[in-house]
């Protein structure tokens, strides 16, 4: 059976050039799998890669299921085992274990419906302007711009039965009720769908933080001189970037307040997480043990 306006589908999404190898997480889900099928359409030599979490019963039996598909499609397939044990937080040890096994250039199934449901998310967590620019469009996410009743709408046009992952409705989960819950609130109070909204917000957010980036890098984020004399915006994605390449992660937005404390002279010193600190000599910045 062939897709509905398989060609339009295809100009919104961000697929590499035809022939090219690409590895895509498939997890039995409609989004995956529409992944999967579009990966194949738009020309890719696709290796289809289930990660078994070992969270579930029916793992097996959705990788089976995931092996078919992609023999069905005329893609590779290879399946991954990784060991997530149970306890708190165990949403994002098991996407950061799937991550992992999957590789950094693994194209995975995320639509503007993820976009959306990332951005609230973040707002709720606290995010700051880069934290609300959500999800990157880049190549590792070829299908952003489609919603998700049109994964469903792909995996109907072809025969596809998708798997239904239960785990997506546990309310501990907070992705889960933002999309159950929040969501739907939202566009009952608004009267419209607010994923297109709330994408564009994520896009203007995006925009103006690789607007400040470019300011910020014409900048010695170590000079407190220099960092003064600037919009704070600009002097906070400066320190930003600096901070995330010493740390190996992104600051806080408390550890960001507090090291703008060093840059005013306010203080001399202050904590960062990880026992390191931030301190300040003839107003030059350094990054240093918490014990030195």
């Amino acid at each position: 059976m062939s897709i509905p306006d398989l060609e339009g589908l295809l100009r919104r999404c961000r697929f590499p050039s035809t022939g090219t190898d690409v590895v895509c997480g498939v997890s039995g889900g409609a989004d995956s799998l529409a992944l999967l099928v579009l990966a194949v359409e738009a020309g890719l030599s696709v290796t289809a890669v289930h990660v078994d979490h070992g969270i579930r019963d029916s793992s097996k039996g959705e990788a089976e299921f995931v092996s078919e598909v992609a023999a069905t499609f005329g893609a590779d397939f290879r399946s991954v085992e990784v060991d997530v044990a149970a306890g708190s937080d165990l949403e994002q040890r098991a996407r950061v274990a799937r991550h992992a096994a999957l590789g950094p250039e693994a194209l995975l199934g995320h639509t503007a419906d993820d976009q959306a449901e990332t951005l609230l998310i973040n707002l709720i967590r606290g995010a700051g302007l880069y934290g609300l620019a959500g999800i990157e469009p880049n190549r590792q996410h070829p299908i952003l711009a489609l919603r998700r009743y049109e994964t469903h709408q792909i995996c109907d046009a072809v025969g596809l039965v998708p798997f239904h992952d239960p785990s997506n409705d546990d309310p501990r989960f907070v992705r889960n009720r933002v999309r159950s819950e929040l969501l739907p609130l939202i566009a009952d109070i608004s009267e419209r769908d607010p994923v297109p909204l709330l994408v564009r917000t994520a896009e203007l957010s995006r925009s103006t933080g690789e607007d400040l980036d470019l300011l910020a890098a014409e900048l010695d984020p170590t000079d407190t001189k220099a960092l003064r004399a600037v919009p704070g915006s600009v002097a906070v994605a400066a320190l930003r970037t600096w901070l995330r390449d010493g740390l190996g992660h992104p600051p806080s937005a408390a550890e960001l307040t507090r090291v703008l404390a060093v840059v005013q002279h306010d203080v001399i010193a202050c904590e960062l997480s990880g026992g390191r600190r931030i301190a300040r000599t003839e107003g030059i910045l350094r990054i240093e043990p918490s014990d030195r």
